[in-house]
This record gives structure tokens, C-alpha cells and sequence, in this order.
């Protein structure tokens, strides 16, 4: 007869990746959720202050449309840290500077393509805003479900 038992270790292992994975998560969509709120608060301000979000070409980017992307990028984050978290020995301190070069990479394009100062100005400070919501997050939220290193 063969033996069909399962492997309590393994299993104890898997599940307990599936549940730092969920918590990680859960976590990341409540960060993304204010890192959504946050960014939209923002840009309304901003834009009540006059900047207009106008970028190359004449088009206006709404404030709903820079809420909808820092919820999109923000989501794209828990990604990476999830991945990290599955194939990283220290996920929070390569998510941290994973974060801080995307973040960098991520102001380039306002200054390519604002069509004016305070355009540009806006789009790097609201690019700054989600990720000092997102990244501060999610870093802790590795640090909190990887355990000790």
C-alpha cells in the first residue's frame, strides 16, 4: 500500500505563506483605499487652486483620473510586495528601495509632458503625495508579516 498522508510541515508552511500573503493584501487594498482618498483630496485642492492638469497636447487630466491611477499604481505595489514577500529572504527592505526608484522614475513623465509650471508642479507633488501614503505602508506591512529576518 502506498502512502497518501499529507506532509503536516508543507501544509503548515503553505498556509502560513497564504495567510502573511492575505494579510499583506488586506492590508495593501486599505492603503491603496487611502492613498486613493488622500491623492483625489489633493488634487481637488490643487485644482481649486488653480493648477489645471494640463499636460502635452491640450488634454486635461481630471481629478478622477489621478485618483483612478494612484489606486491602479498603488494596487501594482501590493503586487510587488506580495512577490517580494514570496521570493525575497528580506522583502521589506527590497520593496523600500524597489519603491523609492519607481517613485523617482515615476516624476519623469509630469516633466516631460506638463504643459506648464504649476501642471507640473502638481503632478510631481501629487506622484510624492501616494507614494509617501503607499510605500511607508506596505514596507510595514512586510516587515509586520515577514517576520524576523
Amino acid at each position: 500500500m502506498s502512502d497518501t498522508s499529507i506532509d503536516d510541515t508543507a501544509l503548515a508552511t503553505r498556509t502560513g505563506f497564504g495567510a502573511r500573503v492575505g494579510r499583506l493584501v488586506v492590508g495593501g487594498l486599505v492603503a491603496t483605499v487611502g492613498t486613493v482618498v488622500v491623492t483625489t483630496l489633493a488634487a481637488a485642492a490643487m485644482e481649486a487652486l488653480g493648477a489645471d492638469f494640463r499636460v502635452e497636447g491640450g488634454e486635461v487630466i481630471p481629478v478622477s483620473g489621478i485618483g483612478f491611477q494612484a489606486g491602479v499604481w498603488s494596487l501594482v505595489g501590493v503586487v510587488i510586495a506580495a512577490a517580494l514577500l514570496r521570493w525575497s529572504g528580506r522583502p521589506a527592505d527590497h520593496f523600500l528601495r524597489t519603491a523609492v526608484v519607481l517613485t523617482a522614475l515615476s516624476l519623469v513623465p509630469p516633466v516631460l509632458w506638463g504643459s506648464g509650471t504649476d501642471t507640473v508642479v502638481g503632478l510631481v507633488v501629487l506622484h510624492l503625495v501616494a507614494a509617501a501614503v503607499m510605500v511607508p505602508a506596505l514596507t510595514r506591512l512586510l516587515r509586520r508579516v515577514s517576520g524576523p529576518s
